[in-house]
């Protein structure tokens, strides 16, 4: 069931053939317990098989996102990860980066200071490794999302010569709330975005999941009116609104409500699979 359709949804859009399919992951494709339900998989594998790219779009570091993307056959189709909110774009085909824009040093060691002196934790990211200078409850989360080991270093000084795609400042909401603004204000060169109500995710200026689905629709020449992102956080934003047709799942942050064409049933929901349902397999049958 459609929950709101919004008028920016006009009749070239709705003729259109969608060719991708962009999906955040948390609280978006996967349900609270991290799964891709079954009816969500049955939609995006028929999806597939109907010609449509499926892309998985997420704040998530790449190894965490690999099996999924497995498990979706996305190698088998050829298509594509973005990870680390657009820091990092895998061609699932030949497991390959084809793009990679990080953190410097300098960079990191200066989020790890304002974090400090805000009094609140701050996480970054090796190859294989989650760094913290503390192992709180919110590191423990990412721990568990990302099933990636945590490394404790006394504080981000002692990593040199070290880049990454993305730190996350952790705390409480409302303290990062505070922040949030004061942050942008303060690092002009960064770009700042809420992933979930305690992690607030900072990358390079310029990076984030729309400019790097930008580079993968040019890369395949596809239109951005061709394509469908669905999202339900702050860090979707920029792809929702890039996006041919942009939806929220109903769990969507309250505050972003009506910055999407569409709002579809919640992440536990199967809201996906009504989005595949409705404007990618009834679309293909219309037109038959």
């Amino acid at each position: 069931m459609i929950i709101a359709v919004k008028t920016r949804i006009n009749l070239f859009r709705m003729r259109n053939q969608y060719k991708m399919l962009v999906l955040d992951m948390d609280d978006t494709l996967l349900t609270d317990d991290h799964k891709i339900s079954e009816r969500n998989y049955e939609q995006l594998m028929a999806a597939q098989e109907a010609g449509v790219k499926v892309v998985l779009a997420s704040g998530r570091p790449t190894p965490a996102m690999t099996n999924f993307a497995k498990a979706l056959n996305l190698p088998q189709f050829n298509s594509h990860i973005i990870a680390y909110n657009g820091g990092v774009v895998m061609d699932m085909g030949n497991n390959e980066e084809i793009f990679n824009q990080r953190l410097t040093n300098q960079q990191i060691h200066d989020l790890y200071s304002y974090a400090h002196k805000s009094a609140l934790n701050i996480m970054t990211y090796s190859d294989s490794h989650i760094i913290s200078p503390s192992y709180c409850e919110y590191v423990k989360i990412e721990e568990n999302l990302a099933q990636m080991p945590v490394e404790l270093v006394n504080d981000f000084f002692e990593l040199k010569e070290f880049d990454s795609p993305k730190c996350i400042i952790v705390g409480k909401p409302e303290k990062l709330q505070e922040i949030k603004p004061l942050l942008s204000m303060a690092y002009p060169d960064l770009s700042v975005a809420f992933s979930k109500p305690f992690y607030l995710e900072i990358t390079p200026k310029g990076i984030d999941k729309a400019a790097s689905l930008d580079r993968l629709v040019k890369k395949l020449d596809i239109t951005a009116e061709e394509v469908i992102a669905v999202g339900n956080a702050g860090n979707d934003l920029s792809m929702v609104e890039y996006a041919g047709l942009g939806v929220w799942v109903d769990n969507v942050d309250p505050e972003l409500r009506d910055r999407a064409d569409v709002i579809v049933a919640s992440n536990n929901d199967d809201g996906v699979a009504e989005v595949v349902d409705r404007f990618i397999l009834g679309q293909l049958s219309a037109s038959k």
